[in-house]
C-alpha cells in the first residue's frame, strides 16, 4: 500500500443554507491539506467532508505534495509545513484558510 502523503487543494465553494459563510458572501475558496495515498482521494476525502459541513464544492484545483510544491518554486513558510503535517499526523483534512467571494462594486 502507498504512503499517505499531504496534498495541497484550493476548494472553491458556492452558497448552500446553513453553510455559515458571511451574509453577502457569493462563496469561499478554501486553502485545504489532505493526508491521502494519491490527489484523487485527497480530493474525493476533502469533498465528502465539506459536504459534511453543509458547504457546496464547486471546483478543486491541486497543487500537489510538499515536494511537487518545492519543486515548481513554491514558497512554503513554516506556519503551512505545520498544517502539513498535522494533516499527515492525524490522516486529516485541514481547512487551513477561507476567504470569501463578494460581489465586485458597480464601477
Amino acid at each position: 500500500m502507498a504512503s499517505q502523503q499531504v496534498f495541497t487543494l484550493l476548494v472553491e465553494v458556492g452558497r448552500k443554507p446553513g453553510d455559515g459563510l458571511p451574509k453577502g458572501a457569493l462563496g469561499a475558496a478554501l486553502m485545504c491539506y489532505a493526508a491521502a495515498r494519491d490527489e484523487a482521494e485527497a480530493v474525493r476525502e476533502t469533498v465528502a467532508l465539506l459536504r459534511q459541513a453543509d458547504l457546496a464544492p464547486l471546483d478543486v484545483s491541486g497543487y500537489g505534495t510538499l515536494e511537487e510544491r518545492l519543486a515548481a518554486g513554491h514558497e512554503i513558510g513554516d506556519e503551512e509545513r505545520a498544517l502539513m503535517e498535522r494533516a499527515a499526523q492525524e490522516n486529516a483534512v485541514i481547512v487551513a484558510q477561507v476567504e470569501p467571494f463578494f460581489e465586485a462594486p458597480e464601477q
